[in-house]
């Protein structure tokens, strides 16, 4: 099998993409609609809880001020940058860049959606330490990050085909 994703990694990163926003979706859901029916704090360790948490912003609450058109030009950016991301996947053609676009595709998706569903994005999961709070955050915000990271990973150690740019004299 991973010799067909070898061959198709456009199809690996779709596949990336489909599972973290399907994973994203079906946590939100959980926690919307299960646990945070009555929002509270569920202290699962020392350090993490999970709470129920609206983001109508962007990372860590930027922009965070209210307004419908501001709902609808995020999700629009996220889509976009989805559909920038597939295109470039598919020009690259490379399994190392695939995983990742996928990762941020299915990410960007999963957070478009929760703006136009519910006029923001739903964060439950909070890291503390001290009195410290790590902005809440969810499944969508981990792939678009761990994504994020593997993309800067990659363009530090790939090389490229150096026949393709040869200097003209």
């Amino acid at each position: 099998m991973s010799a067909f994703f070898q061959k198709k990694p456009v199809v690996a990163g779709l596949l990336v993409a489909l599972i973290a926003f399907l994973l994203d979706q079906w946590t939100k859901f959980e926690i919307v609609y299960n646990v945070m029916l009555r929002p509270h704090v569920i202290e699962v360790t020392s350090f993490f809880n999970i709470v129920m948490a609206w983001n109508r912003g962007v990372s860590f609450g930027m922009f965070g001020w209210d307004s419908q058109t501001k709902v609808y030009v995020l999700a629009a950016m996220a889509f976009a940058a989805a559909i920038g991301l597939a295109y470039w996947m598919q020009r690259e053609n490379r399994l190392r860049f695939a995983l990742p676009c996928g990762a941020i595709i299915g990410g960007a998706l999963g957070n478009g959606l929760d703006r136009l569903h519910w006029g923001a994005v739903a964060d439950f999961l909070d890291f503390h330490y001290a009195g410290y709070h790590w902005p809440a955050f969810n499944v969508a915000d981990i792939a678009i990050t761990t994504g994020a990271a593997l993309l800067i990973l990659d363009s530090l150690f790939h090389k490229t085909d150096s026949s393709k740019n040869e200097d003209r004299d």
